[in-house]
C-alpha cells in the first residue's frame, strides 16, 4: 500500500472556516446591494416607502452579519478574503462603517 493519509480536522476549526466563507458571500451581497440601492435612490427610481425598506433592511442585515461574525469569533476584516494579486476580495466600506453612518439615520 502507498501510505494514505489522514486529514484531521477539527469539528470547531471547520465550523468556523465554512461560517468565515458563507459569511464572506453575504457581505459581498450585502455590498453589492447596497450600492445598488443608493444608485436607485440618487437616480430618483425609489418611492420614499421604497427607499425606508431598504434602508431598514440593508440595516438589519449588517446587525445581523454583526451577530453571526460575532457568534463565530470573527472581525469584518476577517471576510475580507486576499484574492493575491487581485488585490481583496471586498472593497473598502463606502461610508466608513455601514449603509446608514453618515446619513441622519
Amino acid at each position: 500500500m502507498s501510505g494514505r493519509r489522514r486529514v484531521e480536522l477539527d469539528a470547531d476549526t471547520v465550523e468556523r472556516d465554512l461560517a468565515r466563507l458563507v459569511l464572506t458571500v453575504v457581505e459581498l451581497l450585502r455590498q453589492l446591494m447596497e450600492r445598488q440601492a443608493l444608485r436607485r435612490v440618487e437616480t430618483g427610481e425609489l418611492t420614499d416607502e421604497q427607499e425606508e425598506r431598504i434602508g431598514l433592511t440593508l440595516m438589519l442585515l449588517e446587525d445581523r452579519m454583526g451577530e453571526l461574525r460575532s457568534k463565530f469569533g470573527l472581525r469584518p476584516e476577517d471576510l475580507n478574503i486576499d484574492l493575491g494579486p487581485l488585490g481583496p476580495l471586498l472593497p473598502a466600506e463606502p461610508f466608513g462603517g455601514g449603509p446608514h453612518e453618515g446619513r441622519g439615520q
